[in-house]
């Protein structure tokens, strides 16, 4: 079971959570100026190194070769967060780290060195940084990082020195994003040094209305500075969803029912489904279950659903070519035969 996959967690505005940290060895040069000889050389010194990196729980990390994988194998990576566009497209040498639900990984010779990822549905930024700072000091004492005493650990990118840490938790915003005033409040908090973009897409285009709130700075702040500035804006946004949620729910709370048990038939009976379908539908459902309006018979979560049904991960579990209509038939299969029963 993957890290979105639990059902240990309730369909509430605060979807997940991921914390990011970049890294550099120190009289090494960035990757985009390695030849491709040195950065399979830097690949299996890193390899070697952190062969046997576990957590604190004790669970080991699996190595893989990118370049080995196919390429809607690394595109569905993507689509789950694990790696990022650079790493889903590179052609030289990049290596990855990874625990088999991929809560946590270690990504190699992307845009930086190192990329430490973890991730988590249970939005405890104390918790999760605590992950990722036990990683960051395990790989400390075994490589020197690249830092100057003003700007901090040097990256590929300006906007990542300092700190190198970015911090991002995705909020479910229906009601909100919906409304006149959203860009508005985007443009609010967007003055506290946070961005909100769409998970899928931008604007009316973000089907499933998922959002992700990150901070844009990494210098000049403290890691605990950046987790707090973070939490709280998207605690703002979060309680000013529920606000207009519960002012809908209380003049049309029937329409809404409605609505999530239509949305459920849909998902649960459906033959085809677009991507774009899935993802409207899998919302209304969200909305369903955490307001109380659906209750399932086991746990769900639909965020796990909306990282699943993604083409390439569709895709990535078929062998051979798979057309659009047959994409289309197989995620509507999968959610039609993974969706638990009202009860």
């Amino acid at each position: 079971m993957k890290w979105y996959e639990s059902r240990n967690t309730r369909n509430d505005v605060f979807a997940a959570a991921r914390i990011r940290l970049v890294r550099n060895l120190e009289g090494v040069p960035f990757p985009d100026k390695l030849t491709e000889e040195e950065t399979e050389g830097l690949n299996r010194l890193l390899q070697d190194r952190l062969s046997d990196m576990t957590t604190s729980s004790g669970k080991q990390f699996r190595y893989f070769e990118l370049n080995d994988l196919t390429e809607v194998e690394r595109m569905a990576l993507k689509e789950r967060r694990v790696i990022n566009e650079t790493l889903a497209t590179k052609t030289t040498p990049t290596g990855l780290l990874v625990l088999d639900d991929e809560s946590m990984s270690v990504s190699m010779n992307g845009d930086d060195h190192i990329r430490i990822q973890c991730m988590s549905t249970d939005v405890n930024l104390d918790r999760i940084w605590t992950g990722c700072d036990q990683i960051d000091d395990y790989i400390n004492r075994r490589f020197t990082y690249a830092y100057h005493e003003k700007y901090g650990y040097l990256t590929t990118f300006p906007t990542n020195m300092g700190t190198g840490l970015r911090v991002s938790v995705y909020l479910h915003l229906p009601f909100l994003s919906s409304g006149k005033q959203f860009r508005n409040l985007i443009g609010e908090v967007s003055r506290f040094g946070v961005r909100v973009k769409g998970v899928f897409g931008e604007g009316a285009e973000n089907y499933g209305s998922l959002y992700e709130v990150s901070n844009q700075k990494t210098l000049g702040q403290s890691e605990e500075e950046i987790l707090s500035l973070v939490y709280r804006m998207a605690s703002h946004l979060a309680a000013n969803e529920r606000r207009v949620r519960a002012m809908a729910l209380r003049d049309k709370r029937v329409v809404l029912e409605d609505e999530a048990y239509k949305s459920y038939g849909v998902l649960k009976y459906a033959r085809h489904l677009s991507l774009k379908e899935a993802m409207i539908y899998l919302s209304h459902v969200r909305v369903g279950l955490c307001e109380g309006m659906l209750q399932t018979e086991q746990p769900v979560n639909i965020f796990g659903y909306m990282l699943n049904q993604q083409d390439a991960n569709i895709k990535a579990r078929r062998i051979g070519d798979v057309s659009e209509e047959e994409l289309n038939q197989i995620r509507a299969e999968s959610i039609r035969d993974s969706l638990p029963n009202l009860v």
